[in-house]
């Protein structure tokens, strides 16, 4: 756990550096082009509607447990033109959860090691009901059937990256039983943010949490309470299934809360806010840098409805507005400069097929990492750097037991020609 917690510590020297023959075969692919974002101009790609197929929580001290304990219900307020929510109120007393501790994959793959039925191919559920009433081993669950795994806030700088002006990423990706698994680290610009964070920017960094509670109760239809302080730690993720052309997709993202009416359409919820728009260049500004971010992260869970509260400079919110997920897009065209969804999916979608072709070991160990930075194009490098090894040993260790499992069951099933061995 050390090790995973000391990030970056031993930070490669240089990109590409002691490169293998394997790297030296591969030397064009080094850069993955960005610039010019034209190239990515087409009819928007494939993507399968996101279908959740599980969820989990996370309590008051961060313990992970696979129900819905953490949900919280939506409780719109009576008049939305009109409210009174303070969001500087608890704002010393809020219990935060530890940054200190990497957290990376390790929720996620938590669920996943409960949840492998989920990953069972459709055409194999009649195989693995044999293979159960005849107690043995499962053969779908070598592996995920799944091309990539990560988290859904990851994806969302992704799909911002060709409209992205200020925030460059570091992402760092192992192959590991026939999947990719993607897991974002910070730049070193975001470490040197971090480290110069004023006291200003840190409460408003909170006001959203404190929003949330002024929304929702913990039962359908119940009365909202502020009182209690704010505690982060506590967390409702849901996991959903997609895929982008060729490449299959699970990821888990955290959500606000659940809807009172659902009986059509997605279930959840997702709040939002921004400082009240006083001027057209505001507006632009709005329209251009904010709503890409609410729509990207909202549409790659499905969710329909995002509840934006437009604030003062002192942190209280004065109305509230019901934005359409899948209108967003319409509602930026007459700016300049506007953003195009089609393009954010082709630039993802090129760039998972850029890592599917630069990542070829399939090694937990041996990781490849991808650093973009704006106006610029996204390099990497192949690194056994300890500090980017975030899966963990415990998750590493129960896929190769399964997969051993499955060897000494296939043995048994299939012995060698000529085995003479008593059945």
């Amino acid at each position: 756990m050390e090790k995973r917690q000391n990030e970056q510590q031993h930070y490669d020297a240089g990109w590409n550096s002691k490169r293998s023959k394997n790297d030296v075969n591969k030397k064009q692919n080094e850069v993955f082009k960005v610039l010019p974002t034209e190239r990515f101009c087409s009819k928007f790609p494939y993507f399968r509607k996101p279908l959740e197929i599980g969820a989990f929580s996370l309590n008051a001290e961060r313990k992970f447990h696979k129900d819905r304990s953490e949900l919280k219900h939506y409780i719109e307020p009576q008049n939305c033109k009109r409210v009174n929510f303070d969001l500087r109120i608890g704002y010393k007393s809020m219990i935060r959860k530890n940054d200190e501790i990497k957290e990376y994959l390790d929720d996620l793959l938590r669920w996943i090691s409960l949840s492998k039925d989920k990953f069972v191919l459709p055409n194999a559920k009649m195989e693995e009901k044999t293979r159960s009433s005849l107690q043995e081993p499962s053969s779908s669950l070598r592996q995920l059937n799944t091309d990539f795994v990560s988290w859904r806030g990851l994806l969302t700088k992704l799909l911002c990256t060709p409209f992205e002006s200020r925030d460059g990423w570091m992402v760092a990706v192992c192959l590991y039983n026939g999947t990719y698994y993607m897991c974002e680290y910070d730049t070193e610009a975001r470490k040197l943010q971090k480290q110069n964070t004023t006291e200003r920017l840190d409460e408003m960094s909170c006001w959203g949490w404190k929003f949330e509670q002024y929304l929702t109760a913990d039962k359908p239809g119940g009365i909202p309470d502020t009182k209690p302080p704010v505690n982060n730690n506590e967390a409702f993720c849901t996991v959903v299934r997609s895929r982008l052309n060729s490449h299959s997709l699970v990821y888990g993202g955290e959500v606000d809360a659940l809807l009172p009416d659902f009986s059509s359409g997605n279930k959840y919820v997702e709040f939002k806010t921004t400082r009240d728009i006083e001027n057209e260049r505001q507006d632009q500004n709005f329209r251009r840098f904010k709503l890409i971010k609410w729509w990207a992260q909202s549409f790659l869970v499905g969710i329909e409805k995002i509840v934006a509260g437009y604030r003062d400079d002192d942190g209280v919110v004065h109305r509230l507005e019901t934005l359409e997920t899948m209108r967003i897009p319409e509602t930026v065209k007459h700016i300049r400069y506007h953003w195009n969804p089609a393009v954010c999916f082709n630039f993802v979608d090129q760039f998972l097929s850029f890592v599917k072709k630069t990542v070829i070991e399939d090694n937990p160990k041996i990781v490849y990492v991808f650093e973009w930075e704006p106006n610029g194009d996204v390099r990497w490098r192949e690194t056994r750097d300890s500090a980017f090894h975030f899966l963990p040993d415990w998750y590493i260790n129960e896929q190769q037991n399964m997969m051993n499992i499955q060897r000494v069951s296939e043995q048994q099933l299939n012995p060698p020609v000529g085995d003479t061995t008593d059945r």
